[in-house]
């Protein structure tokens, strides 16, 4: 197939439109053009009243040669499709399964590639499989209570069940291009391909999680739910099996941790058992919500509401002079601010959309980011226990219940009390319970964030809107911990391969899903199949 430069299309045009711009751009008839290949759709909105769809194709064509010798000069090239190549399995014995912690992104992938290539793993999950654990997320954020191993963090999915299931990301890595041919497979839907920023949505990505776990079963693995990890054995520096529920003993020398961001006990459980960790950055800060229209309409203009334009979104960020930064985090078009606590006595928000991004609000985290030198201490979890320290004080100003504390934008940059609702409503359930957010928040984060709004008005209209609400806190933007790692991506016990959010090295969906196969692979490039 030949690759092809960029091809500009207005709104209103379709299909064949952009056939006919393909066939003129190589020199072609349109009956010489057997097919294309969508590579990548973006949107063009830097003209305010002019947008436009971009297209990366590459295109069949009847005689390649001729085409591409006609085009001399010019950015068409030849395209080869990636495919992914599973490594050249070791020869060392495995004294049982492969164990995999947890059934994040990072976990899930790690399973499949491990299960195909014959190591039967053994995945397990303290918390439950993905249905059963939507059932008791919905009845927590109806009023009821607060179940520790399955919830917003815990749970088949990870933490990520419960997002706006964004698979954009930073990292180049040619992996990327199998985790989203994975999740088509398990039914995604087929544009994640090539938009340039793909999405799932929540409501669509639990049955793609259910339909990978499905995968990893028919390739010989074995997955266990409320199978929490609470001890590792050791033996002369290496792994020898792990504990489960305090109870069971599983013999392996292969475990890779992949427990998420959120697994405060299992932190603790690692540092008791010397592995090395690190405290790292990562940030704290509030939920922002306004009107989807106003969103749609500050970067859209007039051609806002167009059906292939879809809900709007933004990234902003604000470098202060004093040095701290604010930066949109996870924005979520037509969806909701969530519940995510995951203990008992703490308030956690975070955001939410389903996969047509339909509901009335749109959503972002404002977050600040800190360092260790913030946390008061040199321990390796000191940063958890700074978590947990706001986490408790918003719960406190919520007043109990999981309720969080909510100030109105024109409030909060004013210092002054909220005292009723203007025209945006906040979505975040159990509910909310007016507070000054400065009670919940570290003041040079308080006082970063009063200077960033105002800053992002002037990116995005109305971004300061007095109406406006905002809700505390969000605190679970990365991993406040690292699992130290060497090359071969194992810790200082060896055999144990820390993977994803959990391990400090990863953030998002898929470069979760990427380190979880990276892990896979160095696995199976030392040991024989089990």
């Amino acid at each position: 197939m030949l690759k092809l430069p960029p091809i500009k299309l207005e709104l209103d045009e379709n299909e064949p439109a952009l056939r006919r711009k393909i066939s003129s751009l190589l020199g072609i008839r349109d009956a010489d053009l057997i097919g294309y290949q969508l590579l990548r759709q973006s949107i063009d909105a830097r003209q305010r009243g002019r947008i436009y769809l971009i297209y990366n194709v590459a295109a069949e064509v009847q005689d390649e040669e001729r085409v591409l010798g006609g085009r001399r000069g010019q950015t068409v090239s030849r395209f080869t499709a990636e495919s992914y190549r599973y490594v050249q399995p070791g020869m060392e014995l495995l004294t049982g399964p492969p164990v995999i912690v947890g059934m994040g992104p990072a976990g899930l992938f790690a399973g499949l590639i491990l299960s195909r290539m014959g190591y039967r793993p053994l995945l397990l999950e303290r918390g439950d499989d993905v249905e059963t654990r939507r059932r008791r997320v919905s009845d927590f954020w109806n009023g009821g209570e607060l179940d520790g191993e399955s919830n917003v963090q815990f749970g088949e999915g990870g933490a990520g069940a419960f997002s706006d299931g964004k698979l954009t990301t930073l990292i180049r890595d040619p992996r990327c291009h199998q985790v989203l041919h994975e999740l088509v497979a398990a039914g995604a839907p087929e544009e994640i391909l090539y938009l340039n920023k793909p999405h799932i949505g929540t409501d669509r990505l639990r049955t793609v999680v259910s339909h990978l776990r499905s995968a990893i079963i028919a390739n010989g693995g074995t997955v266990r739910f409320r199978a929490r990890v609470t001890g590792l054995e050791q033996s002369g520096g290496a792994v020898g099996g792990v504990l489960v529920n305090d109870c069971e003993r599983i013999d392996t020398g292969v475990v890779l941790l992949a427990t998420g961001h959120s697994a405060r006990d299992t932190y603790a459980m690692l540092h008791e058992r010397g592995v090395l960790l690190t405290p790292k950055p990562f940030s704290i800060g509030v939920r922002i919500e306004h009107p989807q229209s106003l969103i749609d309409t500050a970067q859209f203009g007039p051609q806002a509401g167009h059906p292939r334009l879809g809900p709007a979104d933004y990234k902003l960020a604000y470098h202060a002079p004093g040095g701290r930064s604010v930066y949109t985090f996870c924005m979520c078009p037509g969806g909701r601010v969530i519940a995510a606590a995951s203990e008992a006595g703490g308030v956690v928000t975070n955001g939410m959309s389903g996969y047509l991004r339909d509901e009335i609000n749109a959503n972002s985290a404002l977050l600040v980011g800190v360092t260790p030198d913030d946390f008061g201490s040199d321990h390796p979890l000191a940063g958890i226990d700074w978590q947990r320290r706001w986490e408790q004080l918003a719960f406190a100003a919520g007043r109990g219940g999981f309720r969080a504390p909510l100030q109105l934008v024109g409030d909060f940059l004013a210092g002054r009390p909220s005292r009723g609702f203007g025209p945006v409503l906040p979505s975040y359930r159990p509910g909310t319970v007016f507070a000054e957010l400065d009670d919940c928040l570290p003041p040079y984060a308080a006082a970063t964030i009063r200077e960033a709004i105002p800053f992002f008005e002037r990116r995005v209209r109305g971004f300061a809107m007095p109406e406006a609400v905002l809700t505390g806190v969000e605190t679970r933007s990365s991993s406040p911990v690292r699992i130290n790692r060497d090359e071969q991506l194992m810790a200082s016990l060896r055999g144990l391969y820390p993977v994803g959010e959990g391990s400090g090295y990863a953030g998002g969906i898929m470069s979760s899903a990427v380190d979880g196969i990276r892990a896979a692979e160095k696995v199976a490039s030392r040991y024989r199949p089990f």
